[in-house]
């Protein structure tokens, strides 16, 4: 079956792709394997030198990557040009850091001398998704190509232009054939990379039912696994804290990708001192957001990627407000070409509806009012997720007690959630496990090798 790249502003056929039969899968898999053996011999230094060049590469084309990006995955074009410098940015850092992350590590024991050493595993397999189709394919790549290991991409079945364009980022860049692969491969073919002797560990970015099985299939053939699921996440809104600056936070968190994004703040708590002014101003802002082409520079709300995707949130958002929510503005498609959704607030969410419980994943801010702050706590926690989760107060110590008590990833405080290289990335319960970004997730592939010297 081929890729269908689709443009979401219109609905269009932009190409079609074929994908790879078994037998190309076996000979890819097999030439990356062979070509991971002698870079996870090359020297760092030149690793790192090959990183910085992927770097610039990105840099020089960000203004043909970020259209790529808009025209098949739907995002505003600004957003998309911020996206290409991030993997940059992320590109830079483990160039930098690499050495420093891999370092053996002497610790005293019984031996004369003992050290651990970290090694790479082989190659990895990544599954990602289109909703940020080329940060989320550096995110995982990246360390994983700098730790020493190969990498074998399986990008979601509606970018493949944009998968297509990163394997040249990393060909270009002067990284040896093979290194970095994208497999053209249907859902069905992930489960014999998965199997193949040749692959060495598993990350997946993508829904909880995605990682289920994809856990399952890693547990089955004892391979590593790394996965970023689903989040709903909380924004506890105190009665001390900047409305202003929050309601505006809330706008870009919600909306930013068109709402898209498993880490955008999804569930918007809070305290009964604040809540209807709350409301007020965020129905006021997301008022005057404007949809339209991506491309254009004015607009500032996109469509979302992919009609299902639209029909599916419109489903939850219906049964919602069929349960008690209340429809403050929006919750409804638009009706123009494209796949669009009207911004929208749903109110007085209970735990009687699906979208408390649920992730939307679209231009729908869920708003749920809490009885005092232990019961916004209470609240935020009381979700099978746990990936982000923020925090909106001027009393900053406090929060930062009260971010202690919440069950996630990362707790921000009077910022909205965002992944950075620097620091350690991932979720708990079911949004997943493992880490990717900084030094942990550099190691979650490598082999931590003990060394014992009499």
């Amino acid at each position: 079956m081929p890729y269908a790249s689709l443009n979401p502003a219109t609905g269009r056929l932009l190409q079609l792709h074929d994908s790879w039969n078994d037998q190309h899968l076996r000979q890819a898999l097999e030439q990356t394997r062979d070509a991971q053996r002698t870079w996870g011999q090359t020297p760092i230094a030149a690793r790192s030198g090959i990183m910085l060049k992927a770097a610039s590469l990105l840099r020089e084309r960000s203004d043909e990557y970020a259209q790529t990006i808009t025209q098949e995955m739907g995002k505003l074009l600004a957003e998309a040009r911020a996206e290409v410098e991030k993997c940059a940015a992320t590109c830079e850092y483990f160039a930098q850091h690499a050495e420093d992350f891999l370092r053996p590590e002497v610790i005293a024991s019984d031996a004369g001398h003992s050290h651990v050493e970290y090694r790479p595993l082989g190659v990895v397999f990544a599954i990602m998704p289109w909703n940020f189709p080329f940060w989320q394919a550096f995110r995982a790549a990246v360390p994983a190509l700098m730790a020493g290991n190969a990498v074998a991409l399986k990008h979601a079945p509606n970018v493949p232009r944009c998968a297509l364009a990163i394997e040249a980022v990393f060909r270009d860049c002067g990284l040896p054939e093979g290194v970095y692969t994208n497999l053209m491969i249907e859902v069905e073919q992930a489960e014999q990379v998965i199997a193949s002797p040749h692959v060495h560990a598993v990350t997946l970015t993508g829904s909880e039912a995605a990682g289920r099985k994809v856990a399952a299939l890693a547990g089955q053939h004892l391979k590593k696994c790394v996965l970023e699921l689903g989040g709903s996440d909380p924004f506890i809104v105190l009665h001390d804290a900047d409305l202003e600056y929050a309601v505006e936070m809330v706008v870009k968190s919600r909306f930013l990708n068109c709402g898209q994004s498993c880490i955008a703040a999804k569930r918007f708590i809070v305290v009964p001192q604040i809540a209807d002014e709350f409301l007020h101003r965020l129905k006021e802002k997301i008022g005057v957001l404007i949809p339209g082409d991506p491309m254009d520079e004015a607009v500032t709300l996109a469509p979302m990627a992919r009609h299902d995707l639209r029909e599916s949130l419109h489903e939850q958002v219906r049964d919602s407000i069929a349960q008690g929510a209340v429809a403050v503005t929006g919750c409804e498609p638009l009706t123009r070409d494209g796949f669009f959704y009207r911004p929208s607030i749903l109110d007085h969410v209970t735990p009687a509806t699906r979208a408390y419980h649920e992730e939307l994943f679209g231009p729908v801010a869920v708003v749920i009012r809490a009885e005092d702050e232990d019961d916004a706590l209470r609240i935020a926690n009381d979700n099978k997720y746990g990936l982000g989760s923020s925090i909106w107060s001027r009393d900053t110590e406090r929060a930062e007690r009260l971010a202690e008590r919440i069950q996630a990833g990362c707790t921000f405080v009077n910022g909205m959630v965002k992944s950075d290289p620097r620091l350690p990335f991932g979720g708990i319960k079911a949004s997943g496990y493992g880490r990717e970004l900084s030094r942990l997730g550099m190691h979650e592939f490598v082999n931590a090798k003990t060394v014992w010297v009499r």
